[in-house]
């Protein structure tokens, strides 16, 4: 949910670079540019959302380029960048909606 739509569609369009497949104004679709089919629905609503741990996890190709532009487009990051001994290297950051995401990628050797 969303009481901000502009700040939610600039996170997810210049931020993560999906694209707005639906705008209904009361729901808007995000869908991934290189997996179409993974898309996220955000409905308007005007209640503020309650913080919480990570709700959606997103995986990129480049996290350390998306890290600096986080950073760049002063972000709220709740987890810096680093390496996980499972193999994966992410960062947490907050959308317009308070929702924590998850931005992540595998190294090759633990996909």
């Amino acid at each position: 949910m969303s009481g901000n739509i502009e700040a939610t569609k600039r996170f997810y369009l210049e931020f993560l670079g999906f694209h707005l497949v639906m705008d209904m104004d009361w729901i808007i679709t995000f869908a991934s540019p290189s997996n179409p089919t993974a898309q996220i629905n955000v409905v308007v609503n005007q209640e503020k959302i309650v913080d919480h741990d990570q709700a959606i996890t997103i995986e990129v190709d480049d996290v350390d380029q998306l890290y600096e532009k986080a950073l760049e487009m002063k972000l709220d990051i709740t987890k810096n960048i680093n390496d996980e001994p499972w193999g994966a290297r992410r960062f947490f950051v907050k959308d317009p909606n308070g929702v924590i995401i998850n931005v992540m990628n595998h190294s090759d050797e633990n996909p």
